[in-house]
């Protein structure tokens, strides 16, 4: 898996690149999304690896399939993929171009594990906290896990900061022992 990163690393500098001069990055941002759901499906797996399809015909089909988001450049840097038979490689070329996205618009999603449903206060505490501390724009993905007791558990980026009641539990169980 590490080798399919960094072979997809410079083609998502690449699209990067382009998307940023031209002022398009949430364009880009959606198009590699469908290209990477699109790839994802077996079906298409098939056409795109099968000898019998030529390249054109596969840019063409995937240029179809995204509609009026494929523009010039974006059917340009396909055709490119598809003639390095990099195809294959677009999930995680969007992985790290939304990487280089976040970056640029300094913006981050945290994950926050809760034991109960969070409150629109709740969220935007927890928000306005973590872009204090992290000097970023944060979108909150809230999810609900009993099991936790109570508390939250927080992922942004490599930050994590358990304050569940079962994570405080097992930090003084290893204390005691």
């Amino acid at each position: 898996m590490a080798e399919a990163i960094t072979i997809a690393r410079p083609y998502a500098n690449a699209a990067f690149a382009i998307a940023q001069e031209k002022g398009e990055l949430k364009a880009w941002s959606d198009l590699l999304a469908v290209l990477a759901q699109c790839v994802a499906d077996p079906e298409m797996q098939s056409i795109i690896t099968s000898p019998a399809v030529s390249d054109e015909q596969i840019v063409s089909l995937m240029a179809d399939i995204a509609g009026e988001t494929m523009t010039k450049d974006a059917r340009n840097f396909l055709s490119l993929l598809a003639e390095n038979n990099r195809l294959m490689l677009l999930t995680h070329i969007t992985v790290l171009f939304e990487a280089l996205r976040a970056e640029a618009e300094k913006s981050m999603t945290a994950d926050v594990i809760s034991a109960r449903t969070l409150t629109p206060e709740q969220e935007g505490k927890i928000s306005a906290a973590l872009k204090q501390r992290l000097g970023r724009d944060i979108t909150l993905n809230a999810s609900v896990d009993e099991s936790l007791l109570g508390g939250a558990i927080i992922r942004a980026g490599d930050l994590v900061i358990d304050g569940s009641a079962l994570g405080k539990l097992n930090r003084l169980a290893s204390a005691i022992n």
